[in-house]
C-alpha cells in the first residue's frame, strides 16, 4: 500500500520509498526523499518561478533517463504550472513554489533543471551562466583554473560570479543580471567564452568539437538561450554515487588540487548548509544583479 504523507497540510502519496536508486551507496528513495526536505530552505529559492525540466531516472541512474518537460500525468491540482513560450508553440510546465510541491516532484525521482529567467518575464534573463566540462585527462581541477579567469573578466564588466559543482565532472558559474534579453546575455557569454580561449589556447575551447576536447575545459556559454536549461543549484544528479550540484567558495576552487575534493554527495550538504549557509543567496539579491555591457 502506498504510504499517505501530509506536508504543509497536502496529501501526497508517495511510492517505493525502499527502493534503491543509488546502488553504489546504497542510498534509498526515501533518503532522496528526505535529503530534499532537508535543503528545501535553500533550494526552494532558487526554483521558485522557474519553469522546471525534469530529467527523470525513476531506476536510478542505471535505468532510462529522460527529460519530461510539460506538466506530467496525474500533477496535483495544487501544483503551480505556468505557460511557457516555446518556438514549437507555448506549453505548459511545471513550477515548484514550495515544500509539499517539492516532495511531490522529488517523488518523480529527477533532476531539477531551470532556465535563466522566471515566468513573470520569458523574455528577460535575470541570469548568466557558464558550464566548464572538462575534457579527459582534464578535471575539475583546470575548471577551477579557467573558473578563476571568467571571475576576473566578469568582475571588469562589474557582474559577479559564484561557483557551484555541476554535480558531474565540471563547474558551473553562476551570477545575477539585469535588464538584458537571452540572446543580449548569450552574446556577451560567448565573447567571452572566446577571450577566454584566446587568453588560455592551451587550456579553453569554446565550441563543443569533440577531437579538440581531451585535456581542455569547454566553456558552454550556449546554455543562456532562452530554450535552455541548467541543473538547479542542489539538485541531486543521475550518477552512479548520490552527487550533488553544490556551492563552493571560491577559497574551495581557488585550493582545488584534486577532483574528489570538489565532489559532494548527499550526505555532505546539510552541514555545509549548516557551516555556510546559501552560497549562493547573493544571487537572488536584485540589487546585486549586475548589466551586461
Amino acid at each position: 500500500m502506498t504510504p499517505i504523507t501530509e506536508v504543509e497540510g497536502r496529501r501526497l502519496a508517495l511510492s517505493n520509498l525502499e527502493k534503491v536508486l543509488y546502488p553504489a551507496t546504497g542510498l534509498t528513495k526515501g533518503e532522496v526523499l528526505h535529503y530534499y526536505a532537508t535543503v528545501a530552505d535553500v533550494l526552494l529559492p532558487h526554483l521558485r518561478d522557474r519553469p522546471l525540466s525534469f530529467l527523470r531516472y525513476p531506476d536510478g541512474p542505471d535505468g532510462q533517463i529522460f527529460f519530461a518537460k510539460n506538466v506530467p500525468p496525474g500533477t496535483p491540482e495544487w501544483v503551480t504550472t505556468a505557460e511557457v513560450p516555446r518556438s514549437e508553440g507555448p506549453a505548459r510546465m511545471v513550477v515548484v513554489q514550495d515544500l509539499a510541491s517539492l516532495v511531490w516532484a522529488a517523488n518523480l525521482v529527477t533532476e531539477f533543471h531551470t532556465p535563466q529567467w522566471v515566468i513573470q518575464d520569458p523574455s528577460v534573463a535575470d541570469r548568466l551562466v557558464f558550464d566548464l566540462d572538462p575534457g579527459s585527462p582534464a578535471t575539475v581541477v583546470e575548471c577551477c583554473e579557467v573558473a578563476a579567469w571568467l571571475r576576473e573578466r566578469l568582475a571588469a564588466d562589474g557582474i559577479e560570479a559564484y561557483p557551484k559543482t555541476s554535480g558531474s565532472k565540471g563547474l558551473h558559474l553562476l551570477a545575477a543580471v539585469r535588464g538584458a534579453s537571452s540572446e543580449r546575455v548569450t552574446e556577451y557569454a560567448k565573447r567571452l567564452a572566446v577571450e577566454a580561449e584566446r587568453g588560455m589556447p592551451r587550456l579553453v575551447l569554446h565550441r563543443m568539437t569533440r577531437s579538440l576536447r581531451p585535456g581542455k575545459v569547454f566553456v558552454d556559454w550556449s546554455q543562456n538561450a532562452a530554450r535552455k536549461t541548467t541543473a538547479a543549484p542542489y539538485t541531486l544528479r543521475a550518477r552512479d554515487e548520490p552527487a550533488v550540484s553544490a556551492p563552493v567558495t571560491w577559497e574551495e576552487v581557488e585550493g582545488c588540487r584534486s577532483a574528489r575534493t570538489l565532489t559532494f554527495l548527499a550526505s555532505d550538504i546539510a552541514p555545509r548548509v549548516q557551516d555556510y549557509g546559501d552560497l549562493l543567496a547573493p544571487l537572488l539579491d536584485g540589487g546585486r544583479a549586475g548589466v551586461v555591457p
